[in-house]
């Protein structure tokens, strides 16, 4: 029986990567993203491919957006076995935490951790029931250990700061489930050339950031609780 996956911020970048490899894998995709023209599109395009996909419409800056596709998703996708928390924001990239400013941290976690909060606590019981799995898709930056022991990072403290807060959320979520077959985790793709960094050059490629987050979340094991990376676990 096909399973159904949903995929936020997935009309570009990791995001349609891991809607095309999860539809591509025999999943049913439902593709989030905030602009209905470009999300539309996305699905048609992978639709015209032979994939099972189609559009959410989900603004995670709006909590009558999330609500709304919660709903559509609670009462048509009762079946969602899989959430990947992939849409976010940069903030600013501040490149210190002197340099940063008080409204693009908040700009950061709006999206980054309260809309990710919002639709995880109104998907999180049917995920439950379903036994299945949510993936918060996260940054070697979020991090401590990294931060205190790395020679050289992207300090960064507005993008940082707003995903180590959705890496602590993955631990609230998963202690909830641990005696459960549901899973929550986190993963991190590494530095992949997106959108939100400005396609800088030297990463990874999107299909390749995106495999590792489609690799870990279909591999049929337990992975509740971890923070993982292209190598296996990453120190929180």
């Amino acid at each position: 029986m096909k399973q159904t996956a949903f995929v936020t911020g997935a009309n570009k970048g990791i995001g349609f990567e891991i809607v095309q490899q999860l539809g591509e894998a025999g999943w049913k995709v439902l593709l989030g993203a905030r602009d209905a023209e470009r999300g539309n599109a996305a699905a048609a395009e992978l639709t015209s491919k032979g994939m099972d996909v189609e559009f959410v419409q989900i603004d995670m800056n709006d909590l009558t957006s999330i609500e709304q596709a919660a709903r559509t998703i609670k009462e048509k996708y009762s079946d969602l076995k899989l959430l990947i928390n992939n849409a976010g924001m940069p903030g600013a990239f501040s490149s210190s935490f002197t340099d940063t400013r008080e409204e693009d941290l908040r700009n950061a976690f709006e999206v980054n951790f309260f809309g990710t909060f919002r639709l995880n606590q109104r998907l999180f019981p049917l995920i439950k029931q379903n036994e299945g799995t949510v993936v918060n898709v996260s940054t070697d930056m979020a991090s401590l250990d990294h931060m205190q022991n790395a020679e050289s990072t992207l300090n960064a403290f507005d993008y940082n700061s707003s995903k180590t807060a959705n890496n602590a959320m993955t631990l609230a979520m998963a202690y909830e489930v641990r005696g459960s077959k549901a899973q929550v985790f986190a993963v991190t793709p590494g530095f992949t050339s997106t959108d939100l960094n400005g396609n800088a050059p030297g990463g990874k490629s999107k299909e390749a950031g995106a495999a590792i987050i489609v690799g870990y979340a279909t591999d049929g094991k337990r992975h509740n609780g971890e923070f993982l990376d292209a190598n296996g676990v990453y120190a929180w």
